[in-house]
């Protein structure tokens, strides 16, 4: 393992700070620079970037996002031991790494960036990784203040993130994605590059915003997709009774057939379906 700035190895980090690994706050430490480096490259162009990371702990992707040019980092970490590590690092970049003490799903993320367009670079937690990027992908206003989402899942989640209509993987979290990003995965990394390994692999994910996404009520349309991928085997005319309007109508308005099932449903047609919802729900 090479490294990328002349600052302590990462195991020698951990050593000195007690860093061992969480299961309580989904913890797993990648420890090859030369990988946080190419994540942060997924990223780029990061000259002049303010980059927002989640759960940085003992600072591996802070110090890679740092040396490939970010103007400024703040790192949101929610264990209190890691903050010691992480200021040793801004003080070897003085000015560029702001540290928040926190808890990321209740910290407004566009107040502390401070109005600027930001980008999210993580090896995000996995137990609030999905937590988070649909809390990202709800944000009002639209376009959001972040131009790049660049993020850490297990291979399982990243598959549902990027899947199309038709895939085994296609569900409601595709849906949101593909409503208002683009989205690609960008490379595997096997679980022994994490400290400790995880069970599965993971992958990293480049998500995009549309400039332009369906104009939809984003609360709405959670509730349509939760209803009918909740029962996604069944017919759309059984599984969106859940929602307490008439279904026969709903689709009717939507133009989609009741003997229709979720996966068989694109973006627009959830869309078209939330909006028909939206409509009912008025009268």
């Amino acid at each position: 393992m090479s490294q990328i700035d002349d600052l302590p190895p990462l195991r020698e980090v951990i050593r000195k700070h007690g860093l061992s690994a969480k299961k309580s706050l989904g913890q797993n430490f990648l420890l090859d620079l030369n990988l946080t480096a190419r994540i942060a490259r997924a990223a780029a162009p990061l000259e002049g970037a303010t980059v927002v990371e989640v759960g940085p702990g003992p600072g591996g992707l802070t110090r890679a996002l740092l040396t490939l040019g970010a103007k400024r980092v703040i790192a949101i970490e929610r264990d209190e031991r890691a903050i010691a590590a992480l200021e040793e690092i801004a003080a070897h970049y003085p000015g560029k790494l702001e540290i928040v003490s926190g808890d990321a799903l209740r910290i407004d993320m566009p107040k502390l960036v401070g109005g600027e367009r930001a980008r999210i670079v993580a090896n995000l937690p996995y137990n609030i990784a999905t937590a988070l990027l649909i809390g990202w992908l709800t944000a009002e206003p639209w376009p959001p203040w972040y131009d790049m989402l660049v993020l850490m899942f297990q291979r399982e989640v990243a598959e549902r993130i990027v899947a199309k209509v038709g895939d085994d993987a296609y569900g409601r979290l595709a849906v949101l994605v593909g409503w208002r990003c683009e989205s690609k995965i960008m490379f595997d990394v096997a679980p022994s590059a994490f400290v400790p390994p995880p069970n599965v692999t993971s992958s990293v994910v480049r998500l995009v915003p549309r400039p332009q996404p369906l104009a939809c009520d984003g609360v709405l349309l959670q509730r349509v997709t939760e209803a009918a991928f909740g029962q996604r085997r069944k017919m759309l005319r059984q599984s969106l009774k859940s929602l307490g309007v008439d279904t026969s109508a709903l689709l009717a308005e939507a133009g989609i057939a009741p003997t229709a099932r979720a996966e068989e449903i694109d973006v627009a047609g959830f869309v078209k379906l939330a909006d028909a919802y939206s409509a009912q729900t008025k009268r």
